[in-house]
């Protein structure tokens, strides 16, 4: 008897053991959504249908052996089909690829769009010249010359100096880039759309991009 109580005592001031955390494995895609396969598809315009066939493997390598999306060409529907796989690691993998296809769709060139894949903090924003001002027959055309300026002059400078990529599509405007970027991208194309002239375009660039420069 006096043996239990001992033990009872001995037990009462020893600490209660509290269970370690449990680490469970990362969920992949597939059981993320209980084992359904996620789609995205991306419409092809009729003026990149010839740069996607010569581009296509290009396109396919990255897709489908390092983001390990299934990737393929719906010749009926013209659309670009993707899907997670069982072996997808992360979700995100889907929506990174489609914007990847997407941005080749806008324009852009593949080792520009390509970084969409690698990189978190990079997208695509939009928009059209009517957007900033309303302009029409020889006004328009003028304005799309001070966008591009003599040999693409004008739209290296700015790509230069803010580290981002625009594609001048007749009157829309898409710029590759990370959302600060990108921000002092648009205010610039927005001054030369506006009647700026690029020597005023240019000075303002280089206090900014001196800016994100020591930001960095």
């Amino acid at each position: 008897m006096a043996e239990s109580t001992q033990m009872e005592i001995q037990s009462a001031n020893e600490p209660e053991l509290i269970p370690t955390t449990p680490i469970f494995k990362p969920l992949k895609a597939h059981e993320m959504s209980d084992g359904k396969v996620q789609f995205r598809k991306v419409a092809v315009p009729p003026n990149r249908y010839s740069p996607l066939k010569k581009a296509w493997l290009d396109i396919y390598t990255p897709v489908f052996d390092q983001m390990r999306i299934d990737i393929r060409m719906n010749l009926k529907s013209r659309k670009v089909e993707l899907k997670t796989r069982a072996d997808t690691p992360d979700v995100s993998n889907l929506q990174k690829s489609a914007d990847f296809v997407h941005a080749f769709m806008l324009g852009f060139d593949i080792p520009d769009a390509i970084s969409l894949l690698r990189m978190d903090e990079l997208y695509v924003e939009s928009f059209e010249i009517k957007d900033v001002k309303t302009l029409k027959g020889e006004h328009l055309s003028r304005a799309i010359g001070r966008l591009s300026g003599k040999g693409g002059k004008t739209k290296f400078a700015i790509e230069n100096s803010t580290k981002t990529r625009i594609v001048i599509a007749d009157t829309k405007i898409h710029i590759l880039g990370a959302f600060s970027n990108s921000k002092v991208t648009r205010a610039s194309l927005c001054c030369l759309i506006m009647g700026s002239p690029a020597g005023k375009v240019y000075s303002k660039l280089r206090a900014v991009s001196f800016r994100l420069a020591e930001r960095c």
